[in-house]
């Protein structure tokens, strides 16, 4: 078997319903999948099920290998210009003396900016996992920090709090996870989950599944404080990552990898891992400075070791889920975080060197702006749609004059 099929390999797995959504994959993922997986009561629709599942793993494989086969032709052929990297994972939070707490008391990031912006009510945070004993001695909201914050690697949690949300007549955020949203959750890497879970429950941290159920034993979703799903994974190997927690994913469901992995390619991340579960497969893909430049060609190696470097990631991957069949609807949609009423998750972001010609070769792919680089009143920044339509901030590596109002 070659190192390509050993990847693409069709798996069968039991699959929890929790509702309308079916849970936990081995990849650390929940997905939703095609209508035609309720339960059958006869033995004709058993046949015609199975039949239509046949079908759609044979598809799915071949699409996979199709993948596979094109890793790294966008990013060496159109990658975009300014040394993209993968930059901020943003979300609506409505009570950030909640939310800051839970996000470095227990998981243990770092609040390393804040942007406020009382002319137009609400506020930004950052945070990010830093190096165990490394010391941030910054203080948020200062200029010093914006040029360390808009200068990073890694990749931040931004969280923004529209003033007055923090109040009990806010009925709260919409989190992901129901029909046809597209995000999913973030996730933390740790030594021990079961350990880890045991810490967050003294913590007073509520679960939406701990590692002993369901039937995929080992890994859990904690809720933070707006209800937002927080995957604890296991690192593949003990006392090599100081951190207790480190910051490890952005989980966001996809409709056609065959267009979502050119897209980010571009945008300079590496396919890292992609698993075939028959109903879906996951993706798995890293910016530069996460990527371990000795492995060369991620696709050269089996399952088994492209998983193991994963879990070993010091900093998050962007895991793009994609279930079978979506990609043949031409009316399929995910809902992407922005939509009235389903407001939660908002956007990821690049930093880039130069905003309008990135912008530029971003619009050659043809997915369309929301906001182009001179639009609004904020200069300098831009938001493009991936193909999905989720929003991707382009942000000026170093910075631009926001207008925030600065300690």
């Amino acid at each position: 078997m070659t190192m390509i099929a050993k990847r693409c390999l069709v798996i069968a797995l039991p699959l929890i319903k929790l509702g309308r959504i079916h849970s936990f994959s081995s990849a650390s993922s929940v997905a939703f999948l095609p209508s035609f997986h309720a339960k059958t009561s006869n033995k004709a629709s058993k046949k015609t099920l199975f039949r239509e599942q046949k079908k759609l793993a044979n598809s799915s494989r071949a699409l996979c290998n199709k993948l596979w086969a094109s890793v790294g032709e966008t990013a060496h052929n159109s990658l975009v210009p300014g040394r993209p990297t993968w930059q901020q994972t943003m979300l609506r939070i409505s009570d950030p003396k909640k939310s800051i707490p839970f996000y470095t008391d227990i998981m243990g990031m770092t609040l390393i900016d804040i942007l406020d912006f009382p002319q137009w009510n609400f506020k930004l945070f950052f945070l990010t996992t830093l190096p165990e004993g490394e010391k941030y001695t910054l203080t948020p909201g200062t200029q010093e920090a914006h040029d360390y914050m808009w200068s990073i690697e890694g990749t931040a949690l931004e969280l923004t709090f529209n003033y007055g949300t923090d109040s009990e007549s806010f009925k709260g955020y919409h989190t992901g996870n129901q029909e046809r949203d597209g995000f999913g959750h973030v996730a933390f890497n740790t030594d021990d989950v079961y350990a880890a879970c045991e810490k967050l429950e003294a913590a007073g941290v509520t679960f939406k599944k701990k590692p002993d159920e369901g039937r995929m034993k080992g890994l859990a979703f904690a809720y933070d404080p707006d209800g937002y799903w927080v995957e604890i994974v296991k690192r593949g190997e003990p006392n090599k990552i100081k951190n207790y927690f480190n910051f490890s994913q952005t989980m966001l469901r996809i409709k056609d990898p065959s267009k979502s992995i050119p897209f980010y390619e571009a945008l300079g991340m590496k396919l890292i891992r992609g698993k075939n579960y028959g109903d879906f497969s996951n993706y798995f893909l890293a910016s530069a400075s996460n990527v371990d430049e000795s492995v060369g060609d991620y696709s050269s190696l089996s399952d088994d070791e492209a998983k193991a470097k994963l879990s070993m990631m010091f900093g998050p991957v962007l895991e793009l889920t994609h279930n079978h069949g979506t990609e043949n609807d031409e009316d399929f949609k995910h809902y992407n975080g922005n939509e009235e009423g389903r407001q939660g998750f908002g956007h990821i972001g690049f930093l880039v060197d130069d905003v309008y010609a990135s912008c530029d070769s971003i619009r050659e792919m043809g997915y369309g702006f929301k906001k182009e680089p001179d639009g609004g009143s904020m200069k300098g920044l831009a938001f493009a749609y991936d193909p999905d339509g989720y929003s991707v901030e382009i942000i000026k590596r170093g910075g631009i004059d926001f207008g925030d109002i600065k300690v």
